[in-house]
């Protein structure tokens, strides 16, 4: 890869002598702004060009910077996955749900009265040196979202709610989000608008300090990254009960995912549901048995799922499910028995993981994926596995979203 040189070389002289077989030359070098250069304008003056210089200079460092690609670790925290970032200057490291279901970036924050039980320290806004509330008359106060709030003595306030109940209230602000990057040196992301939560209750685990949301949104992490993630981002989840196994969220060009068995389906688009990323599937098949899945629905553009990290089951159409969870079940030959903490429908007994399964596969358009028994099933109590699957209506608000 060429260097950038603010430079400019101009060969004075071409005449080579060889001398003990070695030959040399003579290169004359002109500054970019020197009279000599093509580049030079004699209407700015030298406070003009020493501007220009430094500008051109921060923007070298920013291009250097991009070839530290960015990525965050990820932990399988009870089917929740958490990923770790840093807020504020100095860096204040937070775990916080990686959620593509949802847009805002938001941490629990001190002074927190009514806030939910966290186990590690809660970020202090005080203690920022880049921490600013964003101003009611800022455009960014926009992306705090329909929810949000204004007055002018306390500035930009964002409110969300969840499908499952849980809600986060605070101050909407700017602060440099930090991660590391594939050199292993840490990458900073100054004026990174995030929620500072003051207000935050729901069915959070105390290992949780917010959520880093990935959705299409403009208030997602991943456009505000900019030309670091290209909008492009990718993780791969351990699976649940593997709790010691940690995995990484991509961006920008390492989020390339290829090679053999690779499939892709196409994004759809949502005027409804535009933080979404909506997907179409067209059947689901059980050994050789396929079942056409309900054509679409109100996510529009084609698209009848949506996928969302946040949400730990697969919530399938409940008319579709009932039949695609009996045919699992009659391919199996363990006995049915019930989930003790009664939230799954279809559950048997079994001493160990290695039974048979039939074939499950996932028919995207464009793309079937195989699932393994990891993915079709959950071990819930000692001896019982369930089906990784329930009935919705599919409708948001509620806390069940299909896939």
């Amino acid at each position: 890869m060429a260097l950038i040189f603010s430079l400019i070389f101009l060969i004075s002289s071409a005449v080579f002598a060889a001398v003990n077989g070695e030959y040399g030359f003579s290169v004359e070098m002109i500054h970019r702004d020197s009279p000599k250069s093509p580049m030079y304008n004699p209407s700015e003056t030298h406070y003009h060009r020493l501007a220009n210089t430094l500008r051109r200079s921060i923007l070298l460092n920013k291009a250097v910077a991009l070839l530290d690609t960015a990525e965050a670790p990820m932990f399988n925290d009870r089917g929740e996955y958490l990923v770790e970032v840093s807020l504020g200057t100095p860096p204040f490291p937070i775990l916080a749900i990686a959620d593509t279901g949802s847009d805002i970036v938001w941490t629990q924050c001190q002074p927190c009265p009514k806030c939910y039980e966290q186990t590690a320290p809660m970020f202090d806004p005080s203690k920022s040196s880049t921490y600013k509330i964003i101003p009611c008359s800022s455009p960014s106060c926009a992306l705090a979202g329909q929810e949000r709030s204004c007055s002018d003595r306390s500035g930009c306030q964002y409110s969300i709610s969840y499908g499952d109940g849980s809600h986060s209230n605070g101050d909407f602000a700017v602060d440099t989000v930090t991660m590391g990057s594939t050199s292993g040196r840490p990458v900073a992301f100054p004026r990174t608008v995030v929620g500072c939560g003051h207000d935050s209750a729901g069915t959070f685990s105390t290992n949780v300090s917010g959520i880093v949301g990935l959705g299409r949104g403009p208030a997602s992490l991943v456009p505000q990254m900019g030309a670091a993630s290209g909008g492009k981002f990718s993780y791969c989840l351990t699976p649940i009960g593997d709790s010691a196994e940690s995995s990484k969220l991509n961006f920008g060009s390492n989020a390339q995912v290829a090679g053999s068995g690779t499939v892709s389906t196409p994004i759809k688009t949502s005027d409804r549901f535009n933080s979404f990323y909506s997907l179409n599937i067209e059947a689901m098949s059980v050994g050789g048995k396929r079942f056409e899945f309900p054509a679409a629905s109100a996510l529009g553009d084609g698209a009848n799922v949506i996928i969302d990290s946040g949400t730990t089951l697969t919530i399938l159409p409940t008319e579709f499910y009932s039949t695609f969870a009996t045919a699992i079940s009659d391919s199996i030959s363990l006995e049915r028995t019930e989930d003790p903490n009664q939230f799954l429908d279809f559950c048997f007994k079994t001493t160990n993981l290695d039974f048979e399964v039939p074939s499950v596969t996932v028919h995207f358009e464009g793309a079937d994926v195989p699932l393994r028994r990891e993915n079709v099933f959950v071990m819930v109590a000692e001896n019982v596995v369930c089906l990784a699957f329930r009935g919705g209506d599919g409708q948001r608000g509620s806390s069940e979203r299909w896939l």
